[in-house]
């Protein structure tokens, strides 16, 4: 599978939200929306979700297996470690 990620560092009100990523699958389906969270332990990828009516939320695309969600943080977290280095 090739992933293909894109990311745009993002300011807004949450400190700890630091960047919005899209996805190209295989060159012919794509995700958007993933966050790219700062936390104590470390940088973590959260798939887009949408508000439920009891007010959770719920990821509406997602991995199905740890060896899928590598993928995606690997392909994500170093676009995101390229902006830093463009930064500098």
């Amino acid at each position: 599978m090739k992933i293909t990620a894109k990311v745009k560092r993002v300011h807004n009100d949450d400190p700890k939200m630091k960047a919005i990523a899209s996805v190209l699958i295989d060159d012919c389906f794509v995700v958007l929306g993933i966050r790219i969270i700062e936390r104590n332990d470390g940088l973590l990828i959260a798939m887009p979700s949408r508000k439920t009516s009891d007010g959770t939320f719920k990821d509406i695309a997602h991995p199905i297996n740890q060896e899928t969600r590598k993928m995606f943080e690997d392909a994500i977290l170093e676009e995101y470690n390229k902006l830093d280095d463009e930064e500098e």
